[in-house]
């Protein structure tokens, strides 16, 4: 359905992709919104869910302090859990896993997530913080260089990719696809994200897509593949172009 819908958000967006373009930028070309809050899976307690808990009941289970099912749901049994392994790390045994618990748990990109967000929380989502810190790794290492709108379109494309069957299913699998991402094969990658990229990345995941579906981008002025240019364009944003 969600892919439908964006494939439909595409071909609409060709049709008028001019005022469509001008439409949606008046609501976001305030840079300032970069530095904002993002939202994301950070500090858990009993009541989360999505792909963040399951990792942490996944170590908790395979270091026999869970017992219960892997199944990204934060109950009274994972508070236990953490509770338990909170006392036995000299840990207050609050049974709310933040980022004490998170580092003595070696869950480090959610440390690193949390250290860059002041050690706020966010709202459940469906993606883990690996996967937030991943998809911003990536944006910082593509397009640094361009608007925050520009940014989060990156993100798009690839959460994108991730929704089409044409792709591989995790976001890891998508950026390191052979050939995918230049960043990829010149290193760039390495490169630890900012702020800014942190922020894209975790407004990309909460549904903003300045590219209305787009599945690949490419910088015309660099780029060399006869095919990326036969692709439809549906809009461009800074030095990309975005196509179907």
């Amino acid at each position: 359905m969600k892919k439908a819908l964006r494939i439909g958000l595409a071909t609409m967006a060709i049709a008028a992709v001019g005022a469509t373009t001008a439409v949606f930028n008046t609501v976001y070309t305030n840079e300032d919104y970069a530095s904002s809050p993002y939202v994301q899976t950070a500090v858990l307690r009993q009541g989360a869910s999505g792909g963040e808990v399951k990792e942490l009941q996944r170590r908790l289970k395979q270091w026999g302090y869970y017992s219960g099912a892997v199944d990204g749901i934060y109950g009274k049994g994972t508070v236990e859990a953490v509770k338990k392994f909170q006392k036995k790390n000299g840990l207050t045994a609050d049974g709310i896993a933040g980022i004490e618990t998170y580092r003595a748990l070696g869950m480090n990109d959610s440390v690193k997530v949390l250290e860059g967000n002041n050690g706020n929380s966010g709202s459940n989502s469906n993606y883990t913080n690996s996967d937030l810190y991943m998809l911003a790794k990536c944006i910082y290492a593509e397009a640094r260089g361009e608007s925050y709108t520009g940014q989060v379109a990156v993100g798009a494309v690839i959460l994108n990719r991730l929704a089409s069957s044409s792709f591989p299913n995790t976001i890891s699998g998508v950026i390191y696809q052979k050939g995918a991402f230049t960043a990829v094969s010149d290193g760039q990658i390495n490169l630890e994200p900012d702020r800014t990229a942190m922020n894209a990345a975790s407004d990309a995941m909460n549904g903003w897509d300045p590219t209305y579906g787009c599945l690949y981008y490419y910088n015309p002025a660099v780029a060399t593949s006869s095919w990326i240019f036969g692709r439809q364009t549906v809009t461009t944003i800074g030095k990309h172009v975005f196509a179907i």
